[in-house]
């Protein structure tokens, strides 16, 4: 009987040896490749592969080699870093998240502050940041927050988790070694994209109410928590060079803007963003939104208002030529004329496609 006894439990103690070391082999190698960065930049010959932004994005930023920053929503994804890198000189990394809110982006730079010294931070300003909740959004969104906190005892969740070590791991290695991946090329998501005029117009559903236009400060408050938010990065980082701009979204964004009566308060945000921004020796502002060859053709995108890379190439071209350059003495006057053609979407552009028939309208309500 003790004899049986003595071979369970070795059996047993064998069972739970055996299982710890798989689970010590796991976690070991997850912490060696680690596919989120969330540790240590690549070892092994490895390249960064960069295509999941919620969950890369935060490792990245602490833990690659950059001196200069790509911050913005999805419509600054389509960059090449090498085109930055080639132009002036640095080494680039992009801080991405795809709704673009001030606050989001904020937390981002402050990230890549933490032991980074940055030369430059090229941000795209999506007009409606300026009017969005200043408040981070990643844990109200899902997004994985033991690789955002710095709490050690829930990194189980990635340290133990399938879908990296069967998933992610893999694809890091093939990325690396047997495919073309660009580490340039992070989060670019165009290849998988269709763009052109028929395909942006069927997936642009026009409200059948034009509402009454807003007040042009109605949203006055936001957009001041989103101005200091902004301006404090600015003021923080005097060594730091901040080139802002406003992309070129389609005529088809304009049309949902003014139909939606937000027009004259967006334009007014991008005044007070661009008054307070330009206080700054630092700083450098560009705006590409009354680019009529790019806005109004409808080739250049595939929803109303994601562009393709070559536009994100044109805006880095321009900007290298100082062209479309907002100051103190022109700001006012050049988004004026943005507001000028708005009106001319109204008046001229869109109406080519009411008459040919070819906007789709929402469902009216019953």
């Amino acid at each position: 009987m003790a004899d049986n006894k003595n071979t369970s439990a070795n059996f047993i103690k064998r069972i739970f040896c055996a299982v710890l070391v798989v689970l010590v082999l796991i976690g070991v190698t997850v912490y060696v490749f680690d596919p989120f960065y969330h540790y240590h930049k690549p070892w092994l010959g490895m390249k960064a592969v960069l295509n999941d932004k919620e969950y890369q994005c935060i490792g990245s930023l602490r833990n690659l080699d950059y001196d200069s920053l790509l911050v913005g929503s999805s419509v600054m994804e389509n960059n090449d870093n090498a085109w930055y890198d080639e132009a002036y000189g640095i080494k680039s990394i992009k801080a991405i998240r795809s709704y673009g809110a001030t606050a989001d982006l904020c937390y981002l730079m402050d990230a890549a502050y933490e032991d980074h010294d940055i030369k430059y931070v090229f941000y795209n300003i999506d007009p409606s940041s300026l009017y969005a909740d200043p408040e981070t959004t990643f844990e109200s969104t899902g997004c994985p927050m033991y690789l955002y906190d710095r709490n050690p005892f829930n990194d189980v969740q990635y340290l133990f988790n399938k879908d990296v070590l069967l998933e992610k791991i893999p694809y890091e290695a093939a990325c690396s070694f047997l495919g073309d991946y660009r580490e340039g090329q992070s989060y670019n998501w165009a290849q998988w994209k269709t763009f052109g005029e028929e395909s942006t117009l069927s997936v642009y559903f026009r409200t059948n109410e034009v509402k009454p236009m807003l007040e042009e400060t109605a949203y006055a408050d936001k957009l001041k928590a989103n101005i200091a938010l902004l301006t404090e990065q600015v003021k923080a980082h005097p060594d730091t060079q901040f080139i802002f701009f406003y992309p070129p979204y389609s005529l088809l964004w304009w049309d949902m803007t003014y139909r939606n009566g937000e027009t004259d308060a967006v334009i007014y945000c991008e005044k007070e963003m661009t008054k307070a921004l330009l206080q700054y020796d630092n700083v450098k502002i560009f705006c590409f939104q009354k680019e009529k060859e790019v806005v109004t053709d409808l080739n250049n995108y595939m929803d109303t208002l994601h562009f393709s890379p070559e536009i994100n190439r044109l805006m880095l071209d321009e900007i290298l030529v100082d062209k479309n350059e907002l100051n103190v003495g022109n700001y006012e006057k050049f988004l004026d004329e943005v507001k000028d053609f708005s009106d001319e979407v109204q008046e001229s552009y869109i109406k080519v496609y009411e008459e040919q028939g070819r906007l789709s309208y929402e469902s009216l309500e019953e």
